[in-house]
Protein backbone atom coordinates (compact mmCIF):
# COMPACT_ATOMS: atom_id res chain seq x y z
CA UNK A 1 0.00 0.00 0.00
CA UNK A 2 1.37 3.44 -1.10
CA UNK A 3 0.36 6.49 0.91
CA UNK A 4 0.95 9.74 -0.72
CA UNK A 5 1.52 13.26 1.15
CA UNK A 6 -0.17 16.06 -0.23
CA UNK A 7 0.31 19.81 0.51
CA UNK A 8 -1.63 22.84 -0.03
CA UNK A 9 0.20 25.24 -1.67
CA UNK A 10 0.64 28.37 -4.17
CA UNK A 11 -1.70 30.39 -2.15
CA UNK A 12 0.81 33.52 -1.74
CA UNK A 13 -0.53 36.45 -3.78
CA UNK A 14 0.80 39.50 -5.23
CA UNK A 15 3.37 40.90 -2.32
CA UNK A 16 1.49 38.83 0.15
CA UNK A 17 3.43 35.58 1.37
CA UNK A 18 1.93 32.50 2.81
CA UNK A 19 3.42 28.98 3.78
CA UNK A 20 6.91 27.78 3.22
CA UNK A 21 6.56 26.29 -0.35
CA UNK A 22 10.29 25.95 -0.66
CA UNK A 23 10.63 24.27 2.37
CA UNK A 24 7.81 21.74 2.57
CA UNK A 25 8.21 20.54 -1.55
CA UNK A 26 10.87 18.04 -0.93
CA UNK A 27 8.92 16.02 1.61
CA UNK A 28 5.90 15.57 -0.27
CA UNK A 29 4.11 13.51 -3.34
CA UNK A 30 1.68 15.79 -4.47
CA UNK A 31 1.40 19.52 -4.66
CA UNK A 32 -2.61 21.05 -4.51
CA UNK A 33 -1.77 24.06 -6.02
CA UNK A 34 -4.52 27.11 -5.44
CA UNK A 35 -6.35 28.91 -8.75
CA UNK A 36 -6.56 32.28 -7.91
CA UNK A 37 -9.96 32.23 -6.36
CA UNK A 38 -8.92 31.76 -2.68
CA UNK A 39 -5.19 32.50 -2.83
CA UNK A 40 -2.42 32.98 -5.86
CA UNK A 41 -2.15 34.53 -8.53
CA UNK A 42 -0.52 34.17 -12.37
CA UNK A 43 2.89 34.54 -10.99
CA UNK A 44 2.51 32.20 -7.84
CA UNK A 45 0.55 29.91 -9.95
CA UNK A 46 3.70 29.37 -12.55
CA UNK A 47 6.45 29.41 -9.76
CA UNK A 48 4.96 26.61 -7.85
CA UNK A 49 4.44 24.48 -10.99
CA UNK A 50 8.12 24.74 -11.73
CA UNK A 51 8.98 24.26 -8.01
CA UNK A 52 7.51 20.87 -8.23
CA UNK A 53 8.80 19.95 -11.40
CA UNK A 54 12.16 20.50 -10.29
CA UNK A 55 11.61 18.37 -6.76
CA UNK A 56 9.25 15.57 -9.04
CA UNK A 57 6.06 16.30 -7.66
CA UNK A 58 2.90 15.80 -9.34
CA UNK A 59 0.21 18.60 -9.29
CA UNK A 60 -3.19 19.16 -8.82
CA UNK A 61 -5.90 21.66 -8.77
CA UNK A 62 -7.01 23.16 -5.39
CA UNK A 63 -10.35 25.34 -6.64
CA UNK A 64 -12.67 27.30 -4.07
CA UNK A 65 -15.06 28.99 -4.23
CA UNK A 66 -14.52 32.96 -5.14
CA UNK A 67 -13.66 34.35 -1.73
CA UNK A 68 -10.26 35.67 -1.61
CA UNK A 69 -10.57 38.29 1.42
CA UNK A 70 -12.05 34.63 3.17
CA UNK A 71 -9.30 32.63 1.47
CA UNK A 72 -11.99 30.31 0.46
CA UNK A 73 -13.16 28.94 4.03
CA UNK A 74 -16.40 30.62 4.05
CA UNK A 75 -19.31 29.12 2.29
CA UNK A 76 -21.31 30.86 -0.32
CA UNK A 77 -23.86 29.82 -1.99
CA UNK A 78 -24.05 29.24 -5.81
CA UNK A 79 -26.17 27.16 -8.24
CA UNK A 80 -24.66 24.11 -9.73
CA UNK A 81 -23.86 25.53 -12.79
CA UNK A 82 -22.51 28.61 -12.20
CA UNK A 83 -20.08 26.87 -9.62
CA UNK A 84 -19.17 24.05 -12.39
CA UNK A 85 -17.99 27.23 -14.43
CA UNK A 86 -15.98 28.80 -11.76
CA UNK A 87 -14.32 25.67 -11.01
CA UNK A 88 -13.53 25.01 -14.57
CA UNK A 89 -12.34 28.57 -14.73
CA UNK A 90 -9.41 27.70 -11.95
CA UNK A 91 -8.43 24.36 -12.89
CA UNK A 92 -8.12 25.61 -17.33
CA UNK A 93 -5.76 28.36 -15.77
CA UNK A 94 -3.63 25.98 -13.93
CA UNK A 95 -3.36 23.50 -16.48
CA UNK A 96 -2.31 26.07 -19.12
CA UNK A 97 1.05 26.60 -17.00
CA UNK A 98 0.92 23.22 -16.19
CA UNK A 99 1.12 22.48 -20.74
CA UNK A 100 3.54 24.88 -20.85
CA UNK A 101 5.58 22.98 -18.74
CA UNK A 102 5.38 19.43 -19.93
CA UNK A 103 3.18 18.22 -16.80
CA UNK A 104 0.06 16.43 -16.30
CA UNK A 105 -2.64 17.09 -14.28
CA UNK A 106 -2.78 14.75 -11.54
CA UNK A 107 -5.50 15.32 -9.33
CA UNK A 108 -8.28 18.03 -8.49
CA UNK A 109 -9.02 18.87 -4.58
CA UNK A 110 -11.43 21.60 -3.63
CA UNK A 111 -10.23 23.83 -1.01
CA UNK A 112 -11.85 25.17 2.23
CA UNK A 113 -15.45 25.59 2.47
CA UNK A 114 -16.22 24.20 -0.32
CA UNK A 115 -14.61 21.05 0.43
CA UNK A 116 -16.69 20.56 3.71
CA UNK A 117 -20.02 21.69 2.23
CA UNK A 118 -19.40 18.74 -0.71
CA UNK A 119 -18.35 16.08 2.11
CA UNK A 120 -22.41 16.24 3.13
CA UNK A 121 -24.13 18.28 0.06
CA UNK A 122 -24.96 15.82 -3.22
CA UNK A 123 -25.86 19.00 -5.32
CA UNK A 124 -22.10 20.73 -4.51
CA UNK A 125 -20.05 17.05 -4.62
CA UNK A 126 -22.10 16.52 -8.32
CA UNK A 127 -20.94 20.72 -9.12
CA UNK A 128 -17.64 19.75 -8.50
CA UNK A 129 -17.94 16.50 -10.37
CA UNK A 130 -19.54 17.92 -13.05
CA UNK A 131 -16.03 20.07 -13.69
CA UNK A 132 -13.68 17.01 -12.97
CA UNK A 133 -15.44 14.75 -15.36
CA UNK A 134 -14.21 17.43 -18.03
CA UNK A 135 -10.47 16.91 -17.03
CA UNK A 136 -10.57 12.80 -16.01
CA UNK A 137 -8.40 12.82 -13.32
CA UNK A 138 -9.03 11.62 -9.36
CA UNK A 139 -10.64 13.23 -6.91
CA UNK A 140 -9.76 13.81 -3.30
CA UNK A 141 -12.26 13.69 -0.60
CA UNK A 142 -12.86 12.29 2.47
CA UNK A 143 -14.13 8.70 3.16
CA UNK A 144 -17.85 8.30 4.49
CA UNK A 145 -18.92 11.27 3.10
CA UNK A 146 -20.95 12.56 -0.16
CA UNK A 147 -17.29 12.97 -1.59
CA UNK A 148 -16.95 9.16 -1.18
CA UNK A 149 -20.62 8.64 -2.71
CA UNK A 150 -20.87 11.10 -5.58
CA UNK A 151 -17.33 10.90 -7.39
CA UNK A 152 -17.54 7.58 -7.84
CA UNK A 153 -20.49 6.85 -9.18
CA UNK A 154 -19.61 9.56 -11.72
CA UNK A 155 -17.17 7.60 -12.71
CA UNK A 156 -14.27 9.68 -11.12
CA UNK A 157 -11.23 7.90 -9.13
CA UNK A 158 -11.94 8.52 -5.35
CA UNK A 159 -8.95 9.04 -2.88
CA UNK A 160 -9.60 9.11 0.69
CA UNK A 161 -7.65 12.07 2.20
CA UNK A 162 -6.51 11.94 5.96
CA UNK A 163 -5.83 15.28 8.09
CA UNK A 164 -2.47 15.44 9.41
CA UNK A 165 -2.91 18.82 11.13
CA UNK A 166 -6.51 19.24 11.58
CA UNK A 167 -8.97 18.11 14.20
CA UNK A 168 -12.30 15.68 13.76
CA UNK A 169 -15.70 16.22 15.27
CA UNK A 170 -17.16 13.32 16.74
CA UNK A 171 -19.09 12.34 13.66
CA UNK A 172 -15.58 12.38 11.69
CA UNK A 173 -15.79 15.60 9.56
CA UNK A 174 -12.69 17.55 9.63
CA UNK A 175 -12.89 20.69 11.49
CA UNK A 176 -12.22 23.67 8.67
CA UNK A 177 -10.98 26.50 10.64
CA UNK A 178 -10.00 29.99 9.10
CA UNK A 179 -6.44 29.79 10.86
CA UNK A 180 -4.84 26.71 11.64
CA UNK A 181 -3.13 26.12 15.00
CA UNK A 182 0.24 25.19 15.74
CA UNK A 183 0.83 21.08 15.76
CA UNK A 184 3.50 18.98 17.87
CA UNK A 185 5.04 16.91 15.28
CA UNK A 186 5.53 13.84 17.54
CA UNK A 187 1.97 14.02 18.38
CA UNK A 188 1.33 14.18 14.32
CA UNK A 189 3.88 11.18 13.65
CA UNK A 190 2.11 8.96 16.37
CA UNK A 191 -1.63 9.34 14.85
CA UNK A 192 -0.53 9.12 11.47
CA UNK A 193 1.18 5.76 12.28
CA UNK A 194 -1.91 5.00 13.87
CA UNK A 195 -4.41 5.67 11.16
CA UNK A 196 -2.02 3.56 8.67
CA UNK A 197 -1.59 0.57 10.99
CA UNK A 198 -5.11 0.26 12.69
CA UNK A 199 -7.36 2.88 10.43
CA UNK A 200 -8.26 4.74 13.69
CA UNK A 201 -8.09 8.23 13.99
CA UNK A 202 -8.98 10.35 17.61
CA UNK A 203 -11.79 12.65 17.39
CA UNK A 204 -11.33 16.22 18.75
CA UNK A 205 -13.23 15.01 21.95
CA UNK A 206 -11.09 11.68 22.10
CA UNK A 207 -13.74 9.23 20.79
CA UNK A 208 -12.29 6.68 18.29
CA UNK A 209 -13.17 7.32 14.84
CA UNK A 210 -12.89 4.63 11.81
CA UNK A 211 -10.12 6.47 9.13
CA UNK A 212 -8.95 5.93 5.94
CA UNK A 213 -5.69 7.49 4.22
CA UNK A 214 -4.97 7.03 0.26
CA UNK A 215 -3.29 10.44 0.87
CA UNK A 216 -2.13 12.48 4.04
CA UNK A 217 -2.64 16.23 4.11
CA UNK A 218 -0.25 19.40 5.50
CA UNK A 219 -1.43 23.07 5.05
CA UNK A 220 1.50 24.90 4.22
CA UNK A 221 -0.06 27.61 6.40
CA UNK A 222 -0.16 25.27 9.30
CA UNK A 223 2.63 26.98 11.67
CA UNK A 224 6.01 24.30 11.22
CA UNK A 225 4.50 23.05 8.14
CA UNK A 226 8.03 22.06 6.79
CA UNK A 227 8.23 20.01 10.25
CA UNK A 228 4.68 18.38 10.48
CA UNK A 229 5.51 16.99 6.94
CA UNK A 230 8.68 15.64 7.76
CA UNK A 231 6.92 13.99 10.37
CA UNK A 232 4.32 12.78 8.19
CA UNK A 233 6.79 11.42 5.85
CA UNK A 234 8.58 9.20 8.38
CA UNK A 235 5.64 7.71 9.52
CA UNK A 236 4.30 6.93 6.11
CA UNK A 237 8.55 5.56 5.32
CA UNK A 238 8.50 3.11 8.28
CA UNK A 239 4.64 1.72 7.55
CA UNK A 240 5.22 1.13 3.85
CA UNK A 241 9.19 -0.16 4.67
CA UNK A 242 6.91 -2.76 7.67
CA UNK A 243 4.69 -3.51 4.72
CA UNK A 244 6.89 -4.46 2.17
Amino acid sequence: MTVLINCDMGESFGLYRCGDDEGIMPHIDMANVACGFHASDPVVMQKTVRLAKAHGVRVGAHPSYPDLQGFGRREMKMGREELTACLIYQIGALKGFLDIEGMPLNHIKPHGALYGVASRDPEVANAIADAAVSFGVPVLGMAGTQHEKVYPARGLTFMAEYYADLDYNDEGMVIITREHDARDPAEVERAMTRVLTEGKGTSINGRELPMKADCVCVHSDTPGADELARAVKRAVTEFEKRAA
